[in-house]
């Protein structure tokens, strides 16, 4: 079945939410867990990452028993980023009526896997329409401490309020189509309670419409900077515009702080990111590297109000090739505690990046830092240019000899 997607607009505020920060998986996932087992009509779960490992193997049974008294579960994993689930594992929560899809599966060549580009990246939860949850965190091990020193350090938010109805709505319709009928009965966003005093955003970005929605929030925030910025990004490699709200906004006296990684899950992370230390440092901006375990979060405040929490990192991939999903979030008890946990970090666990001072290479390495600069400028179009593909929804079937079924995914590249 053909589907034609076009994402809702997500540029608008709403008031009356609450938001909760959750610190790594410690947090997140009984959260999570909690709520599919109090859900008593709808799972919608979307998740980059499915490891059946115990955090995995928690998931399943918490979806199992859902789908078992009756709940419909919905699940969209991405197919490069859970690339290894048995078929056990997928089959019991087939046959316990869970609707399991897998987006983009792929085929490996030469036991490879070559579906690298254009990822459904979100980590998205919407139970009953009442209650969501977003940001970084997958549903792996590796997000608790007990995993060891590469357990990685991240962020999500509980969220309740009208803004569940933007989510909730737009995980069904990009799992199931703009033709879904049960959409006609969900409660309307106007309509949706007030659970605190945040407006918030719902923001997402992907290969059609919003195509810059997120860097676009960012770089309005960068602009209207008076104060402080606090950016913790894992994957840190911005384009031109972004990197130039940053440089201005520390020229006229915004303190801005950026967390990166100090001990990377990938070393050529902290490499691409070390191109641009001149560039910012020379401008003002303090640069810190988390060093405890690899950063994974995708976090930022600005001023006193201004936060975003989601999936989005800020380099090539996300901001011009993955599906993404943040909020946006003005309320200032959220915006405090988020800098108080930021700046945690930054006193106990990072070390300040400082200045080369000068010497013989110095000419070097400001010409280097100055073409990676002005070339980053560009990528948005080379992203163009890299091969696309119509990448398909797959869902799982119960019976092991029935053929899967594969719907065009409308809101992929």
């Amino acid at each position: 079945m053909t589907r034609a997607f076009t994402p809702p607009r997500s540029s608008r505020w709403l008031p009356g939410n609450h938001f909760e920060l959750l610190e790594n998986g410690e947090e997140f996932f009984p959260r999570v867990f909690d709520a599919i087992s109090q859900a008593r009509h709808e799972v919608m779960l979307e998740t980059f990452i499915l490891w059946e490992d115990k955090i995995g193997k928690q998931l399943h049974a918490a979806l199992l028993a859902a789908a078992q008294r009756g709940v419909e579960v919905h699940v969209l994993v991405d197919g490069f980023g859970s690339p290894d689930l048995s078929e056990e594992f997928v089959g019991s929560l087939v046959t316990a009526g869970v609707r399991f899809r897998v987006f983009d599966p792929g085929r490996r060549f030469l036991g490879q896997r070559l579906n690298l580009l254009r990822r459904m990246h979100r980590k998205i939860v919407v139970v009953d329409g009442q209650i969501g949850f977003i940001g970084g965190i997958n549903y792996s091990a590796d997000h608790v401490a007990d995993f060891g020193p590469e357990a990685k350090q991240d962020y999500a938010v509980q969220v309740r309020g009208p803004v569940v109805a933007q989510m909730h709505h737009f995980t069904r319709e990009a799992v199931l189509g703009r033709n879904d009928r049960k959409r006609t009965r969900q409660t309307s966003i106007l309509g949706r309670p007030h659970a605190g005093t945040a407006h918030a955003m719902f923001v997402t970005r992907d290969n059609h419409q919003h195509t810059n929605d997120i860097e676009r929030h960012y770089r309005v925030a960068l602009r209207a900077a008076r104060s402080r910025v606090v950016i913790a990004n894992a994957y840190f490699f911005p384009g031109y515009r972004f990197i130039r709200e940053m440089r201005r906004a520390a020229k006229r006296g915004v303190d801005v702080r950026l967390i990166l990684q100090g001990q990377p899950d990938m070393p050529i992370v902290r490499t691409a990111a070390t191109l641009l230390y001149d560039h910012l440092l020379r401008a003002g901006v303090r640069i810190y590297e988390y060093c405890d375990r690899p950063l994974h979060g995708k976090v930022a405040l600005v001023d006193d109000a201004w936060a975003t929490v989601g999936s989005s990192n800020l380099d090539p991939l996300s901001l011009s090739l993955n599906l993404e999903a943040n909020v946006i979030i003005q309320d200032t008890a959220f915006n405090t505690h988020l800098h108080r946990r930021l700046s945690h970090l930054m006193t106990h666990s990072c070390r300040q990046v400082e200045a080369s001072p000068s010497g013989p290479w110095e000419g070097l390495r400001l010409a280097r830092s100055y073409a990676v600069f002005h070339l980053m400028r560009w990528f948005p179009t080379w992203a163009g240019w890299l091969p696309q593909h119509k990448p398909v929804i797959t869902q799982a079937q119960a019976g092991p000899g029935d053929p899967p079924a594969q719907d065009p995914a409308g809101s992929a590249a």
